[in-house]
């Protein structure tokens, strides 16, 4: 059995030389209700294409990683009850056989492996509240400290603790750049409260800081903070209103550890009336096209 496989059309088009962005499979299978999940995989796959970027989707099906899915594996993980899977995951579901869509850590560990740079996911994993009794963090962020691979996302989610995050990947040694801000995002949010270190205004300078990395730097990645567009954010004031019923409802229902942040977040999308969601995609469109600028840039760049 083939350790993983990579599609025809992402193969050409990195053997080319051609820009490529990864997208993950847990938001389509896990993140998104039926059949918004499918109709979205499909968008933000076209979003790529009207740059000129290959689109390469990576999921584990039949317990072969894939990195680029035709039409019928797009269908898979939207309408497949997949089980979700990290980086710890993946030689289990190869020995099993199993299928599973791809958290952060996964996605970007096996498009590091195919020789994929970017990569646009809607939120990045983080050190979760309460962390410093249960030790809970995400495996995104030792992934990160170990994979070339530059990842764009509107932040973390406001449920997780943003401070110990970032601590967290300067510890790591992992690059947190704010694109056109020197202010974290906080996902649903434009504004975290956090500043930055470093901004940069265009994928030009990202993709030379891509480079500098390459030659400078251990193997980690790089955390490219891109903020939802203050117009397409949720409210603050509504925002907070249900971050904090959520959080009540959770002690109320006797939530602990790592079940917490799934409680909210599904708690979150309810009480909101969908508008969490409705956010949640724009920002995930934003990520999209800013990582298939940023693939445009370094391809030009190593041409």
């Amino acid at each position: 059995m083939t350790a993983f496989n990579v599609s025809d059309e992402v193969a050409t088009a990195l053997a080319e030389g051609r820009p490529v962005v990864a997208l993950e499979s847990t938001i389509i299978s896990h993140g998104l209700p039926r059949p918004r999940n499918h109709e979205a995989a499909i968008e933000f796959e076209q979003i790529l294409r009207d740059q000129g970027v290959t689109p390469a989707t990576i999921a584990i099906l039949d317990g072969v990683p894939q990195i680029g899915l035709d039409a019928k594996g797009v269908d898979r993980i939207a309408n497949e009850d997949l089980a979700k899977a990290s980086v710890r995951d993946i030689p289990i579901l190869s020995a099993k056989r199993a299928s599973g869509a791809t958290t952060v850590a996964a996605t970007a560990h096996l498009a590091s492996l195919a020789g994929v740079r970017v990569f646009a996911t809607g939120g990045l994993g983080g050190v979760h509240r309460g962390a410093i009794d249960t030790f809970d963090e995400s495996a995104d962020l030792s992934t990160l400290a170990v994979t070339p691979i530059t990842v764009v996302s509107a932040g973390v989610k406001s449920v997780l603790d943003i401070p110990a995050t970032l601590e967290r990947l300067e510890t790591l040694s992992v690059p947190v750049i704010g694109y056109k801000t020197r202010e974290f995002p906080a996902f649903w949010l434009t504004k975290s409260g956090y500043t930055l270190d470093w901004s940069l205004d265009s994928a030009h300078e990202i993709a030379l800081a891509m480079q500098a990395q390459d030659e400078l730097g251990h193997g980690q990645g790089i955390v490219v903070a891109n903020p939802i567009p203050e117009q397409l954010q949720w409210d603050p004031a509504e925002h907070d209103r249900v971050i904090q019923i959520a959080f009540k409802a959770a002690d109320d229902a006797g939530v602990t550890g790592k079940a917490v942040t799934p409680f909210l977040l599904g708690f979150i999308v309810g009480e909101s009336g969908g508008r969490s969601l409705e956010v949640n995609l724009d920002l995930a469109r934003n990520n999209v096209g800013v990582a298939g600028e940023i693939a445009t840039a370094w391809s030009a760049l190593k041409a």
